[in-house]
C-alpha cells in the first residue's frame, strides 16, 4: 500500500496487461517513464504443477507490482492507471481478454482499489491507451482529432475528437480492427467476415504468406520473421506487407471521412516493418479517401513505442478531463 499524493507531486503506477506481458512503470505528471519493470503473461501451469486460474494470473501480477514499487523506494502514489486486453465492462473494468483465458469476467479494478485503497483507479482498453499516449505526449500531440491503432496480434484503436477521449455507449469507440475491409475476406475471431483485424494482425499475415507458399508447414513462425523476409525481398512476404497496408488504408480512409481527422498514429509490432507496410497504406488511402478535408490527415507511426500504452494508462489520472469521464 502506498499513500496518496497529490497529483501534481506524484507518479502514477501505469499498468499494462496483454496476452504476451504484463509491464508496470511509474509514470511522472509529464509523461516521463521514471522506473519501468516486466513479466511475461503466464500461459501454462502454475510452479505447483497445477492449472494456471485467476487468481494465480493476479498474483502475478500482484508480484510485478511490489517489485516495482520496492526497487523506486515505495513512493506516493498520485493514482494507478491500468490498460488491459478486452473485451471488458466499462468503468467497472470486470474484463475478458480474448488471449488470457484465465480471466473471465475477472474484476480487474475492483482488485486494484482494493490493494490501493484511497487512490482514484482507472482501467480502460489497452488499445485506447495507447491512443491516448499518442494524443497526450506522441504523434498526435499538439492536435484535437486523432486516431491512434495497434497493429499487432490483434488490431485496436481508440479516437480523440475535439481534444477529448471518444468512449461510446459501451467504452468501445474507435474500435477500428472491426470495420470491414473486405466483405468476402477471411472470417474474423468477432464472428464477422473480412475484418480490418482478420486481414492485418500479425498471425493472420503469418497465415496468409504460409497458404501463399512462404516457409509452409513451418510451425511457430511470427510476424517478425515475415517483415524479415519482406526487407529481403521475399515476393510472399512482400505481397503480405501489401495487403496488410491496402487493408488499413482502406479502413483509415473510412475512419478519416467519418470523423473528419488530422493524425493517425499507428503503432504496434507489425507497424515496425515500416515502408513495407506504409508505403501501400498511404496508397490505399489515397486511392480511397476522396475528399479533400480527408486528404489532409497525417498518418504516422505511433511516436511513443512500447511505452505508450503506459504514459496512456497515467494520463486516464493526470488528463483525465479529457480521457475519464466516468465517476
Amino acid at each position: 500500500m502506498t499513500d496518496p499524493a497529490a497529483p501534481g507531486q506524484a507518479p502514477v503506477l501505469a499498468v499494462d496487461i496483454g496476452g504476451t506481458k504484463m509491464a508496470a512503470a511509474l509514470v511522472e505528471p509529464g509523461g516521463r517513464v521514471a522506473a519501468y519493470d516486466r513479466v511475461a503473461t503466464p500461459d501454462g501451469p502454475a510452479p505447483d504443477g497445477t492449472a494456471l486460474d485467476a487468481e494465480g494470473l493476479w498474483r502475478t501480477l500482484e508480484a510485478l507490482l511490489g517489485k516495482l514499487a520496492a526497487d523506486a523506494g515505495d513512493p506516493p502514489l498520485a493514482g494507478v492507471g491500468a490498460g488491459c486486453g478486452g473485451p471488458m465492462t466499462w468503468p467497472g473494468a470486470e474484463v475478458s481478454p480474448l488471449n488470457i483465458p484465465a480471466w473471465r469476467g475477472f474484476p480487474l479494478r475492483a482488485r486494484l482499489r482494493d490493494r490501493y485503497p484511497g487512490l482514484p483507479v482507472r482501467v480502460h482498453n489497452d488499445a485506447i491507451c495507447v491512443a491516448i499516449g499518442e494524443h497526450w505526449r506522441g504523434a498526435g500531440r499538439g492536435r484535437g482529432n486523432v486516431l491512434g491503432m495497434v497493429v499487432s496480434t490483434g488490431v485496436g484503436g481508440g479516437l480523440v475528437l475535439g481534444g477529448r477521449l471518444v468512449d461510446g455507449a459501451s467504452g468501445n469507440a474507435g474500435h477500428i480492427g472491426h470495420v470491414v475491409v473486405d466483405p468476402d475476406g477471411p472470417p474474423c475471431e468477432c464472428g464477422g467476415r473480412g475484418c480490418l483485424e482478420a486481414v492485418a494482425r500479425g498471425p493472420g499475415l503469418v497465415a496468409w504468406a504460409q497458404e501463399q507458399g512462404w516457409r509452409p508447414g513451418s510451425p511457430d513462425v511470427t510476424g517478425i520473421e515475415l517483415a524479415a523476409d519482406a526487407r529481403r525481398g521475399h515476393p510472399v512476404a512482400v505481397a503480405a506487407m501489401r495487403r496488410a497496408g491496402h487493408a488499413i488504408g482502406v479502413a483509415v480512409a473510412s475512419a478519416t471521412h467519418l470523423c473528419d481527422l488530422e493524425v493517425t498514429a499507428i503503432g504496434g509490432g507489425v507497424s515496425q516493418a515500416g515502408a513495407l507496410l506504409f508505403d501501400p497504406l498511404e496508397e490505399a488511402f489515397r486511392a480511397h479517401a476522396r475528399m479533400d478535408f480527408a486528404r489532409r490527415v497525417r498518418i504516422v507511426p505511433a511516436a511513443l513505442g512500447q511505452t505508450a500504452g503506459l504514459i496512456g494508462a497515467a494520463a486516464l489520472v493526470f488528463a483525465g478531463d479529457r480521457y475519464w469521464s466516468a465517476d
